[in-house]
């Protein structure tokens, strides 16, 4: 018996009835062989963690753009806290932890520089819209690995597109993160934007703090152990934490999300994202030469999306930079 094996069969007398097994994934679109040691979706969690898509979120916007200080999240803190957050669900369900992270792990690859402002121009800008969601499938199956992608399971896959709306994910694991990634991001962001000094705790709904807690990490747990106690089977919410949620959920909307401090940039984004799309559609040769291949494959609109929605948003800012800006004169 290999580690693997042994690995799978703790799962199948460990875990709770209604987890996804290791041993009864759907499979990879390319049948490969089993590692000796890892269960398939640990490969997964693995292989994200490694790919150039995921450092690249050190240097995405979460919420506020290119802050100054250290203190403020990242798409890549983002998306460390989700994991953090769906891995403790998972255990405490008895679900699959491996499963959980890598769906987690993976939920942002697609995201744009410059946070939901780059999203949103480049949904006006590239024919047949863009999200994220879809686009994240794009970097796993394809962009990654010089265009050979990550060959994920399918249980993953099916968790990076159906982690923000829509079909809920068809595994308990993927389920939990989307939840994660709401509770993750409705909280940090509200940290971020007390410390910008654009909210202060007084403005919160008190309908929904006081059911939820006056702290995020109080919120945070008392929605991590409403989930706990009510799901079985799949994945619920008590519904005064739920309705208290929703309502935080919908305050942040329709006040920090929409701040002229935390929004006062987003023109610029939105100027920045277009003259390049612009730039690079009508001269693709700009491009490296992995996108020019794509141009020439799927068409010039689709490498040109590739390329700028896979930039960190300084070097998009770079890249404007060298495009647009005259550059200093250099004698010899």
């Amino acid at each position: 018996m290999t580690v693997r094996e042994r690995t799978e069969q703790i799962e199948q007398q460990t875990f709770a009835p209604w987890a996804t097994l290791s041993s009864e994934s759907r499979g990879r679109v390319r049948p490969e062989s089993q590692d000796p040691l890892r269960p398939v979706f640990q490969r997964d969690r693995d292989r994200v963690l490694h790919c150039k898509a995921f450092r690249r979120l050190k240097q995405k916007t979460q919420v506020f753009l290119s802050p100054e200080g250290d203190m403020y999240r990242t798409r890549l803190t983002h998306t460390l806290e989700v994991a953090q957050i769906a891995r403790t669900i998972a255990r405490a369900l008895r679900l699959n932890e491996d499963l959980t992270e890598a769906i987690a792990l993976a939920h942002d690859l697609g995201h744009t520089p410059f946070g939901h402002a780059g999203e949103r121009t480049l949904n006006k800008l590239c024919p047949g819209g863009f999200t994220h969601y879809r686009q994240g499938l794009r970097v796993v199956d394809f962009l990654e690995k010089d265009g050979r992608g990550l060959n994920l399971t399918w249980e993953v896959r099916n968790g990076i597109i159906t982690h923000t709306k829509g079909t809920w994910s068809a595994t308990p694991e993927g389920r939990i993160v989307r939840w994660a990634d709401w509770i993750a991001f409705v909280n940090h962001d509200i940290e971020d934007a007390m410390r910008a000094g654009v909210l202060n705790e007084q403005q919160l709904p008190p309908i929904a703090t006081d059911v939820l807690g006056h702290s995020k990490s109080t919120r945070i747990t008392t929605m991590i152990q409403s989930i706990v106690d009510h799901s079985q089977g799949d994945i619920q919410v008590g519904a005064e934490e739920k309705a208290a949620f929703l309502t935080l959920k919908e305050f942040m909307y329709n006040t920090v999300y929409v701040d002229p401090v935390a929004k006062a940039e987003e023109e610029k984004v939105e100027k920045m994202v277009t003259e390049l799309y612009e730039r690079f559609v009508t001269h693709p040769e700009l491009m490296p030469n992995f996108y020019m291949q794509i141009a020439y494959q799927e068409g010039t609109d689709r490498a040109v999306t590739d390329y700028i929605s896979g930039m960190s948003d300084s070097f998009a800012t770079r890249t404007f930079e060298q495009l647009f800006i005259p550059q200093k004169w250099h004698v010899l």
